[in-house]
């Protein structure tokens, strides 16, 4: 059975690693894969990494089957010149857009009627050196961060961190649109918003921007173009499961 998809709706999964009922299903995750994918996945030097990897990828499969039909394993996907990847669907490209994240005990996967949708789940829990914020940072965002309290800023660090990695994402362009030419404000308890520097294209208001905290460890943002108003924004814990 497919499921419709929302066409006001972005839906974001997160998958934790620890989760037992996840880890009994590897095997069945793996065999989701191509031969491509297990190839990449013999890659990485570490297990977790490869567990990850993994797991993002049948993740991204189910729920590709689950609203546009068809086998898991028989998705095939491009990349874009700066690695970003897409559904090769036949007849072009498919009307369901998708993101994926990996960090430190979790995956994370958005999905929309829209291919202009980013996520990004970070592990807070890690050393940063004190110069990232100065070389990657908009002048506006370094200033707001450091005139917070010491205890503060490796946090808000993240806050700024993930929203610039999610739009980066959605804009399907990596690094090639450079961190410094565009600003988050953080409003809370409203949603961030966006500007640009004159060297960057784009219009600030018809994006949408979220955040959430899906463990007390782990930092996730996303990012979604939209027209009108705001989406429908779900953010859901999940155990990816396989037909038998």
């Amino acid at each position: 059975m497919v499921d419709a998809f929302p066409p006001r709706l972005v839906y974001v999964l997160t998958v934790r690693q620890d989760n037992p009922e996840v880890r009994a299903r590897l095997d069945q995750y793996r065999r989701l894969l191509s031969a491509d994918e297990r190839a990449r996945e013999g890659r990485f030097h570490f297990d977790a990494d490869k567990e990850r990897f993994v797991i993002g990828r049948a993740l991204v499969r189910l729920q590709l089957s689950r609203y546009l039909g068809g086998d898991p394993r028989e998705w095939v996907f491009v990349t874009n010149e700066h690695g970003r990847p897409a559904l090769l669907a036949p007849g072009g490209p498919a009307s369901l857009g998708f993101n994926v994240s990996h960090t430190r005990g979790m995956v994370a996967c958005a999905l929309a009627a829209t291919h202009d949708v980013g996520v990004d789940v970070e592990w807070v829990d890690r050393a940063l050196t004190h110069d990232v914020a100065d070389r990657f940072f908009a002048p506006t965002e370094v200033a707001d961060l450091r005139a917070l309290p010491a205890e503060s800023q490796p946090r808000v660090f993240f806050d700024y961190w993930t929203l610039k990695e999610a739009y980066i994402k959605a804009r399907g362009m990596g690094l090639a649109l450079p961190l410094r030419h565009f600003a988050f404000r953080l409003r809370p308890p409203a949603p961030p918003d966006i500007s640009f520097d004159p060297e960057i294209d784009d219009d600030a208001g018809s994006w949408q921007f979220a955040q959430a905290w899906p463990t007390a460890r782990h930092r996730l943002a996303l990012a979604v173009r939209r027209e009108g108003a705001d989406l429908d924004v779900r953010i859901a814990d999940v155990v990816p499961l396989v037909n038998a």
